[in-house]
Parts: C-alpha cells; sequence; structure tokens
C-alpha cells in the first residue's frame, strides 16, 4: 500500500511545500553560482534510468566551470569544481533540484540514487534489482557509507531497501541525511572530487 501510493502522494505533497518556503534560499544559490561558474551555467542534466529502467533527465546544481586546455579538452575535474561548488557539493545542495524530479515523478524523496545508463548493462541481475522502484535523491546507501564504500556494498543497500521500503523505513534514511549533511560525513572518496567508475559486478 505505502510504496505502491502513498509513497508516490506524500512525496508530491511534501515536495510541493518545501519548494514553496524554500525557493528564496534556491534564488540565492542560483545567483552565486552563476558567478562562481564563469558563465558554464547554474543547472545541468544527465539521463539516468529511473523505476524499470525507464531514462529520464535528472537536474542538478552545475558545481563546476567549462574550462578546457589548449587542446579544447575540459580540465580535471578537481581544478574545474568552484570554490562555491564544493560548498554546494559538501552540503548535497547539488541536488535540490533533484526535488523538481519528484514532483515530475521520475523520482522519489528516498530511493537508490540513479546512476550512469553505460552501468546498466554491468550490472548482476541481483544488483539490477534497484530499478525495482523510484530513484531517490537519498537512499538506504547514502546514509550508510555514501562514497567511502564500494559499489558492491552499495548495491546491496540499495536491494535491502527495495526489499524491506516502509513508511518508517523513509523517516529514518531522511533524519539520516540531515545528520551526515550536517557533519559532512562520506560525501567524496579521499582524493577524488567525483565517485569512482563502476567497472562491473564481482
Amino acid at each position: 500500500m505505502y510504496s505502491h501510493y502513498l509513497k508516490r502522494l506524500i512525496d508530491f505533497l511534501v515536495v510541493l511545500s518545501a519548494l514553496l518556503i524554500i525557493w528564496p534560499i534556491l534564488l540565492i544559490i542560483i545567483i552565486f553560482l552563476h558567478f562562481a561558474n564563469k558563465g558554464a551555467g547554474v543547472f545541468f542534466t544527465q539521463a539516468r534510468p529511473g523505476k524499470n529502467a525507464q531514462i529520464f533527465k535528472a537536474i542538478k546544481f552545475k558545481t563546476m566551470t567549462d574550462e578546457r586546455d589548449a587542446e579544447g579538452n575540459l580540465l580535471p575535474d578537481d581544478v574545474r569544481l568552484t570554490k562555491v561548488g564544493k560548498i554546494v557539493r559538501s552540503l548535497s545542495i547539488d541536488e535540490l533540484p533533484q526535488l523538481i524530479n519528484v514532483l515530475k515523478g521520475d523520482m522519489a524523496l528516498v530511493g537508490p540514487r540513479p546512476l550512469l545508463i553505460k552501468y546498466l548493462s554491468l550490472y548482476s541481475e541481483e544488483q539490477y534489482r534497484r530499478h525495482e522502484v523510484r530513484p531517490g535523491i537519498t537512499g538506504w546507501a547514502q546514509v550508510n557509507g555514501r562514497n567511502s564504500i564500494s559499489w558492491t556494498k552499495k548495491f546491496e543497500l540499495d536491494v535491502w531497501y527495495v526489499d524491506h521500503i516502509s513508511f518508517w523505513l523513509d523517516i529514518k534514511i531522511i533524519f539520516l541525511t540531515i545528520k551526515k549533511v550536517f557533519i559532512r560525513e562520506g560525501i567524496n572518496m579521499e582524493g577524488s572530487a567525483t565517485t569512482e567508475p563502476f567497472n562491473g559486478h564481482n
């Protein structure tokens, strides 16, 4: 009952209410990113697999410039990541535009994080089960290590969530997410501006 009907309704009402409250904060963030990104834009979208691996466009705040080397290649992520972008990312603010994806029904507040399309062919049959539910802005893997744990462990946690989804588990994950943001834990692997790529199941 909850996973099929109430979860979607609760997500829509909570996100709509939240956006009506926080829109001034979002506007300030947009202004700061506009100048920090040196004309590279404030938002970017990426095609991601959602529920049943249906492709949608995930929206995020852009935290990097589009600076390139003499040959026209983008500079490394850690070079292009701006000071404002680091703050936005460390506080997980870069995920806030995905509230629009929740309103549209592409995503949920809680669920397995939507990953790259190119990973679809690399999952084991069990790992692929993470697509049985809508992807989330936060999830069970995010509050149990996020980027500091292995891909294998992340997918184990994602599938565990699929099998144990409930209202109270979602509430627990949301509160744990808020805690993680404040203590800034598990944001990135040490020495890396972004997560290491997934190269296939073990």
